[in-house]
C-alpha cells in the first residue's frame, strides 16, 4: 500500500512537471516583454523605472499603453510582482473598448505579460488563463501561430520597449518601428516612434563634429502627423539647431512652450537648445524648473552640470585661457557646483558612463586628480559598456594620461584602444587626430623615434593616406636595420 502510495506521488509530481513545461513552451512563443531579450542591466533598474515614472506623469501623449508594460516587467525584474500586476491593470484599463483606435492586437502584449508574470508566481493555472486568451484572439485573427501574432502595432510595442532601454536596443527599435511604418506608412504613432529613434541614433552614431540629419525628415512628419505633441516639436528644434538652422529651430521652441502640455518634460530639451546656443543662464533656467518636477531626473542632474561647465569655458575664453584672481574663483566654485550634479547623476544611474567622464573633468578643474583617477578607473572596470562608450571613456582617458598624468606611454596605449575599435565614429576621429599630435611631437624630439613612426604609418593608413603611409614604414624599417647592424658590429 506504500509502494503505491509512493509510486501515485512520483506520476502526480510527474504530471505536475510535465503540464508547467508545457506552459513554460507556450510561453516562450509570445511576443512580449519577458520574450523580446530586452537589454537591460540590474544596475540601471532604479533610473529605468524613475524614467517610466517621469514619462508617465509628465509626458502628456497618445502613446502610453507600452509604458505601463514596461513599468510592469521593470517591477517584476526588481521582484516587486504585486505591483507589476497593478501596472498591467492600468495598461489593461487604457485598453478598454471606448478607447478608439487601440486594436485587439495591443492586448496580446498586456495578456502575455500577465501570463509569465503569473508563471514566475507560480501560478500556472492563471497562467494558462491569458494564454488561452491570446491563443483565442489568434485564432480571430487567423495567425499561422497558437499564440503569436504578426502585425505592425505589435512591431510598434516592441520598439518602444527597446527604445526606452538605452543605446544597445537602439538598431533592433529602428527595425521595429521600420517594419510597422512598412505596413501603416500614415500612421502616427509609427511615425513618432521611428522620428524619436532616428534622432537618438543621428546622435548615437556620430561620425563627425556634428551629428547626423537622417531624423530631420522623420521628425518632420512625425510633427506634420502629431500637431500638439511638444516634446517631437523639441526634437527637431534641436536637429534643426543641428543643420544650422537655428532660427528655424527656435520657432518650434517657442510653439512647445506655447502649449501647456507635458511643459516639464520639454523644459528638458529647451535647456539644450538654449545651452548649445549659448545661452547658459537661459538653459540652467529651464532646467531648474524641470527640476522641480523630477528632482531625482539623473538626466536633468546631468545637463545641469554640463550647463555649469559650459560657463567656465565661457570664462576661460574671457580670460584668454589664463583665468586668475576672481576668474579662477569662479572657476573652482562653478566647478563644485557642477561636481555636486554629476555625482547625483552617477548615484541615481550608476551605468552613467558620460556623467562619469564629466565628474573626473571637473575634479581635474580643481587640482584633484587623484579622485579623477578613482573615478576613470571605475568607469573602466564597468562590464557591458557598448564599443562607442568604451571609445569615449579611452580617449578621455588617454588625454588625462598626456595631459595630467604626463604619461605619453599610457596615453598612445589608450588612444590605441580607441582607435581599435573600428567602428567609425566622431570619437574615433578624434582619438585618431590625438595621436597623430602625440606621436608627431615626439619626433620632432626625436625623429629616429622607430615607435613613433610604425604609429604615424597606422594613422596615415587609417586615413587612407597610403603614400604617407608607405614612407613611415619604410624609415621605421631602415632605422630598425641600421639598429640592428650597428648592435651587431659593437664590439
Amino acid at each position: 500500500m506504500q509502494n503505491l502510495e509512493i509510486q501515485l506521488t512520483i506520476e502526480q509530481h510527474r504530471s505536475k512537471n510535465a503540464d508547467e513545461d508545457q506552459v513554460k513552451d507556450r510561453l516562450e512563443q509570445l511576443r512580449c516583454h519577458f520574450t523580446w531579450k530586452l537589454p537591460i542591466e540590474d544596475s540601471e533598474l532604479t533610473d529605468l523605472e524613475s524614467r517610466v515614472f517621469d514619462e508617465i506623469e509628465f509626458l502628456d501623449t497618445k502613446f502610453n499603453v507600452g509604458i505601463y508594460h514596461l513599468l510592469a516587467y521593470v517591477r517584476h525584474l526588481k521582484g516587486q510582482n504585486k505591483e507589476a500586476l497593478e501596472s498591467l491593470k492600468e495598461a489593461e484599463d487604457l485598453l478598454q473598448p471606448e478607447n478608439a483606435g487601440q486594436s485587439d492586437v495591443r492586448r496580446l502584449v498586456t495578456w502575455g505579460n500577465y501570463a509569465w508574470l503569473y508563471y514566475h508566481m507560480g501560478r500556472p493555472a492563471e497562467a494558462q488563463i491569458y494564454l488561452d486568451k491570446v491563443e483565442s484572439t489568434c485564432k480571430k485573427f487567423a495567425s499561422a501561430s497558437r499564440y503569436t501574432v504578426e502585425c505592425p502595432e505589435m512591431d510598434c510595442e516592441e520598439g518602444w520597449a527597446l527604445l526606452k532601454c538605452g543605446g544597445k536596443g537602439y538598431e533592433r527599435a529602428k527595425a521595429c518601428f521600420e517594419k510597422a511604418l512598412e505596413a501603416e506608412p500614415e500612421n502616427p504613432e509609427f511615425n513618432t516612434g521611428y522620428a524619436i529613434i532616428t534622432y537618438r541614433l543621428d546622435r548615437f552614431n556620430q561620425t563627425t563634429e556634428v551629428p547626423g540629419a537622417f531624423s530631420l525628415d522623420p521628425l518632420k512628419r512625425a510633427v506634420q502627423l502629431n500637431p500638439e505633441d511638444s516634446y517631437i516639436k523639441a526634437l527637431l528644434a534641436l536637429k534643426l539647431q543641428d543643420v544650422g538652422q537655428e532660427d528655424e529651430g527656435e520657432k518650434y521652441i517657442e510653439e512647445a512652450l506655447n502649449n501647456t502640455s507635458s511643459q516639464a518634460y520639454v523644459f528638458r530639451y529647451v535647456a539644450m537648445f538654449y545651452r548649445r546656443k549659448g545661452s547658459s543662464d537661459k538653459s540652467l533656467q529651464f532646467l531648474k524648473m524641470a527640476l522641480q518636477a523630477t528632482p531625482s531626473s539623473a538626466f536633468l542632474h546631468h545637463q545641469i552640470g554640463i550647463c555649469y561647465r559650459s560657463k567656465i569655458i565661457e570664462i576661460k575664453k574671457a580670460a584668454n585661457w589664463q583665468p586668475r584672481g576672481r576668474d579662477r574663483e569662479n572657476i573652482d566654485r562653478i566647478a563644485r557646483l557642477a561636481i555636486s550634479h554629476f555625482e547625483f547623476a552617477v548615484e541615481q544611474k550608476p551605468t552613467f558612463e558620460i556623467a562619469y567622464i564629466n565628474l573626473a573633468d571637473m575634479y581635474i578643474e580643481i587640482g584633484n586628480c587623484i579622485k579623477a583617477e578613482d573615478i576613470y578607473q571605475k568607469v573602466l572596470h564597468m562590464k557591458s559598456l557598448e564599443e562607442e562608450k568604451l571609445q569615449e571613456i579611452y580617449l578621455y582617458y588617454g588625454r588625462f594620461q598626456e595631459f595630467q598624468r604626463k604619461s605619453e606611454v599610457d596615453a598612445i596605449t589608450y588612444y590605441l584602444k580607441a582607435i581599435k575599435i573600428g567602428k567609425p565614429s566622431f570619437v574615433r576621429n578624434k582619438s585618431i587626430s590625438a595621436l597623430e599630435k602625440l606621436v608627431s611631437k615626439k619626433l620632432q624630439r626625436n625623429a629616429s623615434d622607430i615607435e613613433s613612426l610604425s604609429i604615424l604609418g597606422l594613422l596615415h593608413k587609417l586615413k587612407g593616406e597610403m603614400n604617407q603611409a608607405l614612407e613611415c614604414y619604410e624609415c621605421a624599417l631602415r632605422l630598425a636595420v641600421n639598429s640592428e647592424n650597428s648592435v651587431g658590429h659593437s664590439p
